[in-house]
C-alpha cells in the first residue's frame, strides 16, 4: 500500500490513503475522544489523567469506534506505556491501521500530573527575551513528546486588551509585535523545524483570531472590532505564528467578531486561514464550540445544522463538542443527504492525515517507554523555568528599600501567598514534590542571620482547598486557600515587632484564569485593608504580587515603599522572588500589559488611537504603569543614536544607540524601539513597538544596540484595506519604556 511506503512523498501517501477510506472512516478522523472516559483507573487527583497501570475498556471502545479508528485522543495524561496501549488498538484493530494523535494542553508546561511547571505566558512576555522563550518551547516539546503526546493546544496568541478578562495570564500581553515575537519563539521551540523528532510536537495556537477583547470583559463575549483593526492588530500574531513559526493548526475561538461567529466563519476559517495564510494542518473547535452556534449565537435551530454550518464553512475537527457517535453519524448523514460536500470532508481529512504523516506516526506510532524518566523535570528544564521567573520580575516602585540591606535583622512575611506559592492555571498538578513558597525560600536564604516571622493575615478567596471542574471544563480546577482564616490583627502584631515587612498577595485560580473574569481589578478579599494597616506601622513595606492580570494599585502605590510584580512564576517562582528582594539578582522585567490608574479607567493600553479626551473628571486616562515599564536597582544612560542604511525604495533602515550602565550594580536593560507614523491617511497610534533587545551590562559597561527596520516596521492598512508604506516622516523613538523615551530622531520615506 502506497500510504505505508515511507519513500513516497507525503502528498502521494495522503491521496492513496484517502482513496481507500470509507465515509465513516473519514468522519472518524475529524473526531476526538477523551481517553480518561475509557480508562479502568482514572486518576483520583487530576480529572484528565489516568494511573500508570490503567487498562482500557476495549470492549466498549470496539463497540463505539469499531474498526474505523479515531483522529485524536485527548485527556489521557499518563506515561508512554499507557499511550502505547491505546495506540496499539488503533494500529492493530482498525481496518487501515491509522494511528491517532494524542493531544495535550501545554500553555506553560504539559498538563497532567507530570511536567515542569514553567511561569505563565504573561511571565514570558515580561522577560522581553526571545531566546529564553524559545528554550521554554523546546523544553515543553521535549517533555510532551517524551510522555507520548504529539500535539499541544498552545500557545495562546490572543492580544489581551481587556484586563478584566480572566485569561490574560495565558497571553503574552497587549502588544502585537511583542506577542508575535514571543509566539514565533515558542512555536519554533516546540516544533523544532521537524515534528517527526522525538522531542518535538505540533503547535496549535489559540484562540483564532480576536478573543482578548471580550465585550464587558467576560469570557467568550463578542469582539466589537473593525476590519482594519482585526488585520492590523490581531491577525498579524497568528500570521507570524503560522508563516514564521510554522504552526500547523489553530483552535477557533468561541466568540463572534463583528457578528461573524468564528466557529463557522467562511471568511476567517477559509479565506484568511487556508487561502491567505496557507495553514498546513487543520482548524479545531474550542471545547463544545460548535454547539455554541446554536446555544449561544442562535444561528441555527438544531445541532445537526450547527455541525453542517461549521464544517461547510471551513472548520475541520471537533474538540469534544458532541458525543463521538452523534458527531460522526451526523457528518455521514449530511454528506449522504447532499447537504455537505464530500470534497469539504476530503480536504479536512487530508489536513489531519498530513499532520499524522509529518509527525512520523505511520513509521513510529509508539513512544519509548523509559526515556521520559530522564527528561521530565530534569535539571535543565527546571533551570529554564527559574530563569524565566527571574527575568520576568518587574519592579514598579522602589524608594530605596530594595534590595534589603544587611542591617535588617527581622522580616515580617505577611499575606495569603507568602506561604502558598501560586503557579497559574492550565499547569501540571505538582505531584511527588513540593512547590516551595516565599516563606520556605526566604528562611533558607537568610539562615539564622535574620528572623523571619510569617502570617497569612487574610485569604484571597475563602474556602477549603478543592479540586473541582470549572464551567464544565474537566482540565481546569479551582483552589481555595486551604481554610485560611482572617488574622489581620495577628499579622499587624507580628509586623510591628519586625524591622521590615514583605506582603505577598495577588491572585489565585479563582480570581484569575479561564472563566474567572472580574469587574474589579483591586486585590480580592481583605488584602487592600491588610496593606493599609501594615503601612500605618511606619516600617519599610514591600508589596509582592503573584498575579495573572493587571491590578488596581491606586492606593497601594502611595503607601508601599516598593511594589514588585512577579506574575505566576511557576514551580521555582519563590526562589526568584527571594533572590530579587535580597539583591542576588537585579529585576529587569517589563510590563507586557498596562496597569490602569483604577479599575474604571480602562482600556488603557499604550497604543490606543488618538482623538479622544485624555482626562476624566476624576483624573488622567493614561495607564498608571504603562506597557514596557519596569525599574532596576541600577541606572542606564542612552546616547549616540544613529541612523544608517536608509533605503527609501525598500523601506529599510538601521537604527543604533549606545546604552551604558551608570549605576552600582550589574543589570539587564530592555531597549525598546517605537515608531510614530507622523503623516498617515488613516489614524494610527502615537507609537507602536517595532523592536526590542534585552542586554546585560556590568557596572560602567556600554553596548551598541542596533535595530534593522523593514517594510513591516512602517506599513499600515490604508482606506482601501491595502498594506502600504505611505511616504512621509516617521519618528523613531528609543527608550526603556513606552513612557520613557530617551532618544528620538525622524526619518523620511
Amino acid at each position: 500500500m502506497d500510504y505505508m511506503n515511507r519513500e513516497l512523498p507525503v502528498e502521494k501517501r495522503i491521496v492513496d490513503l484517502l482513496s481507500r477510506m470509507t465515509l465513516e472512516e473519514k468522519a472518524a478522523q475529524l473526531d476526538m475522544m477523551r481517553g480518561v472516559e475509557f480508562a479502568t483507573k482514572p486518576s483520583t487527583i487530576h480529572n484528565c489523567s489516568v494511573d500508570n497501570d490503567t487498562e482500557f475498556n476495549f470492549d466498549r471502545i470496539r463497540k463505539e469506534f469499531g474498526d474505523r479508528g479515531i483522529g485524536f485522543v485527548h485527556d489521557t495524561y499518563s506515561i508512554p506505556a499507557v499511550m502505547n496501549k491505546l495506540q496499539r488498538y488503533f494500529i492493530e484493530e482498525t481496518r487501515l491501521g491509522i494511528p491517532c494523535i494524542f493531544t495535550a494542553e501545554a500553555l506553560h508546561g504539559v498538563s497532567g500530573t507530570r511536567g515542569t511547571v514553567f511561569p505563565v505566558p504573561l511571565n514570558l512576555g515580561a522577560t522581553f527575551d526571545v531566546d529564553l522563550v524559545k528554550k521554554v518551547g523546546e523544553a515543553i516539546g521535549r517533555e510532551t513528546r517524551a510522555l507520548g503526546m504529539h500535539e499541544i493546544l498552545a500557545p495562546n496568541l490572543d492580544i489581551a486588551r481587556e484586563p478584566r478578562w480572566g485569561r490574560v495570564e495565558e497571553t503574552f500581553g497587549e502588544d502585537t509585535y511583542l506577542s508575535s515575537r514571543m509566539g514565533v519563539a515558542m512555536i519554533t521551540g516546540e516544533q523544532k523545524g521537524d515534528v517527526s523528532r522525538d522531542d518535538a510536537v505540533v503547535s496549535e495556537p489559540k484562540h483564532y483570531c480576536v478573543h482578548g477583547i471580550p465585550e464587558g470583559g467576560t469570557n467568550c463575549s463578542p469582539a466589537r472590532v473593525g476590519h482594519r483593526e482585526v488585520h492590523s492588530v490581531y491577525l498579524p500574531v497568528f500570521e507570524a505564528g503560522i508563516k514564521e513559526g510554522g504552526a500547523y493548526n489553530v483552535m477557533a475561538s468561541y466568540n463572534s467578531i463583528d457578528g461573524d461567529v468564528m466557529m463557522c466563519s467562511k471568511y476567517y476559517l477559509n479565506d484568511i486561514l487556508k487561502e491567505q495564510l496557507e495553514i498546513k494542518g487543520y482548524s479545531r473547535s474550542d471545547w463544545a464550540g460548535i454547539g455554541e452556534i446554536k446555544n449561544r449565537h442562535h444561528l441555527v435551530k438544531d445541532d445537526k445544522d450547527a455541525i453542517k454550518m461549521a464544517i461547510a464553512n471551513g472548520l475541520d475537527v471537533q474538540g469534544c463538542d458532541y458525543p463521538n457517535e452523534f458527531f460522526e453519524t451526523t457528518l455521514v448523514e449530511l454528506v449522504n443527504e447532499g447537504k455537505l460536500d464530500i470534497e469539504r470532508i476530503n480536504d479536512a481529512v487530508k489536513r489531519v492525515l498530513r499532520v499524522k504523516f509529518d509527525l512520523g506516526l505511520f513509521e513510529n506510532p509508539y513512544t519509548n517507554e523509559e526515556r521520559y524518566k530522564e527528561i521530565i523535570r530534569c535539571d535543565e528544564h527546571r533551570d529554564i523555568s527559574l530563569n524565566v521567573a527571574r527575568e520576568s520580575i518587574t519592579l514598579l516602585k522602589n524608594d530605596g528599600v530594595l534590595p534589603i540591606g544587611k542591617e535588617c535583622k527581622s522580616i515580617a512575611l505577611i499575606g495569603p501567598s507568602s506561604a502558598s506559592q501560586k503557579i497559574g492555571g492550565y499547569s501540571s498538578l505538582p505531584t511527588g514534590y513540593k512547590v516551595l513558597s516565599v516563606y520556605d525560600e526566604l528562611k533558607k536564604a537568610v539562615g539564622e542571620d535574620v528572623i523571619v516571622r510569617q502570617c497569612d493575615g487574610c485569604a484571597i478567596t475563602k474556602g477549603k482547598k478543592t479540586q473541582r471542574i470549572v464551567d464544565g471544563q474537566p482540565h481546569l480546577y479551582s483552589e481555595g486557600e486551604d481554610e485560611i482564616i482572617d488574622t489581620v490583627e495577628e499579622a499587624i502584631e507580628i509586623a510591628s515587632k519586625c524591622d521590615f515587612i514583605i506582603m505577598v498577595g495577588g491572585d489565585n485560580t479563582i480570581t484569575s484564569g479561564e472563566g474567572r473574569d472580574r469587574c474589579e481589578l483591586t486585590l480580592h478579599g481583605r488584602q487592600r485593608e491588610l496593606i493599609q494597616k501594615l503601612s500605618e506601622l511606619g516600617k519599610p513595606l514591600v508589596l509582592i504580587l503573584e498575579n495573572g492580570k493587571p491590578v488596581d494599585l491606586s492606593i497601594e502605590k502611595d503607601i508601599c515603599n516598593a511594589i514588585m510584580v512577579t506574575w505566576f512564576g511557576g514551580e521555582l517562582g519563590a526562589q526568584a522572588i527571594v533572590e530579587a528582594v535580597l539583591g542576588k539578582i537585579n529585576p529587569a522585567g517589563r510590563l507586557p500589559i498596562s496597569f490602569p490608574q483604577s479599575t474604571s479607567r480602562i482600556p488603557c493600553y499604550y497604543s490606543m488611537l488618538p482623538g479622544g479626551a485624555t482626562v476624566f473628571l476624576e483624573g488622567d486616562k493614561s495607564a498608571l504603569y504603562p506597557f514596557g515599564f519596569g525599574l532596576s536597582y541600577t541606572t542606564f544612560n542612552y546616547s549616540d543614536m544613529t541612523v544608517s542604511n536608509i533605503d527609501k525604495k525598500e523601506c529599510t533602515a538601521t537604527i543604533s544607540v549606545k546604552v551604558k550602565n551608570t549605576g552600582n550594580m550589574k543589570g539587564d536593560e530592555v531597549v525598546q524601539l517605537y515608531i510614530d507614523d507622523v503623516e498617515s491617511t488613516v489614524v494610527t497610534p502615537p507609537m507602536l513597538l517595532k523592536g526590542f533587545k534585552r542586554i546585560s551590562l556590568d557596572v560602567g559597561e556600554s553596548k551598541k544596540v542596533s535595530f534593522k527596520l523593514n517594510y513591516d516596521s512602517f506599513k499600515l492598512m490604508n482606506l482601501k484595506y491595502e498594506w502600504v508604506v505611505e511616504s512621509g516622516d516617521f519618528r523613531i523613538l528609543i527608550g526603556s519604556a513606552s513612557n520613557d523615551i530617551l532618544c528620538e530622531t525622524t526619518i523620511t520615506l
